[in-house]
């Protein structure tokens, strides 16, 4: 490891969700400056070489600890590696943060519609924790409003749903609405039902999200991106005003 360019870390705490998804909050050495949205490049050396990946972070700015919500990807050199790691152990992280999928505050958008699929939910969990955070040490409030909606195949791969529920019944800004396309493989659950995309419609009305001062997020599985893109389209959304994060799984889209 390069000291100039990289960190020690070690994990603090791990939670596992499912078979392949799983959540690690780690400490490292020196504090890493980033907005929320941003991703850092994590790695694991082999002996020989360092094995590194970018991966969006869960955690907010003001968080002390650094939060990831990991998927195992067969055949991921650097995620089976990973997946291995448990409380103690240790591994890199660069020094700079990077990433442009952040929370549009320029254009003058007050309303935020956003749109994930299982751990494409990590950058906006990022984002309301910094919202609310700010709101808590008394930050002059932005009129920001967020709305989130988050597909996934059965209820137990949303990985931040109570939490982000919780946020929302006590909030004023914001609202999260999570779906199940596999029903039937999740008897328990009994919120909304479909894929993600196919909500959009119907929240962008119920929110009374207008292209003129909305902006729209779409962040995980490549076709729902594509989909949601066309559905943003046909309701009157520019291109300028999507932003889009790709994470790529092998797995149908939720």
């Amino acid at each position: 490891m390069d000291p100039k360019t990289h960190v020690h870390a070690e994990i603090v705490t791990r939670r596992d969700l499912a078979p392949d998804l799983w959540t690690i909050r780690i400490r490292l050495e020196s504090p890493l400056v980033f907005r929320p949205g941003q991703f850092a490049t994590i790695g694991v050396s082999d002996g020989e070489r360092m094995i590194e990946r970018p991966y969006s972070i869960v955690s907010s700015p003001r968080e002390s600890e650094l939060e990831f919500f990991l998927e195992l990807v067969p055949q991921g050199e650097l995620g089976q590696r990973l997946y291995a790691l448990t409380r103690g152990d240790r591994l890199h992280v660069r020094k700079v943060a990077k990433g442009n999928f952040t929370l549009d505050e320029k254009s003058g958008r007050k309303m935020h519609f956003m749109v994930a699929t299982v751990t494409g939910v990590v950058p906006f969990v990022s984002m309301v924790r910094t919202l609310l955070l700010d709101e808590e040490v008394g930050k002059p409030s932005t009129g920001h409003r967020a709305f989130l909606l988050q597909g996934a195949s059965r209820s137990w791969e949303f990985g931040y749903d109570t939490e982000l529920a919780e946020i929302g019944r006590e909030s004023r800004w914001f609202r999260y609405v999570p779906t199940v396309s596999r029903p039937r493989e999740d008897a328990a659950w009994g919120g909304e039902r479909g894929r993600v995309h196919e909500l959009i419609s119907k929240n962008l009305d119920r929110f009374q999200c207008n292209p003129a001062d909305t902006a729209a997020y779409l962040c995980g599985h490549p076709g729902m991106i594509e989909s949601g893109k066309e559905i943003l389209r046909v309701a009157g959304f520019e291109q300028e005003s999507i932003r889009e994060e790709r994470f790529w799984v092998a797995r149908p889209s939720p």
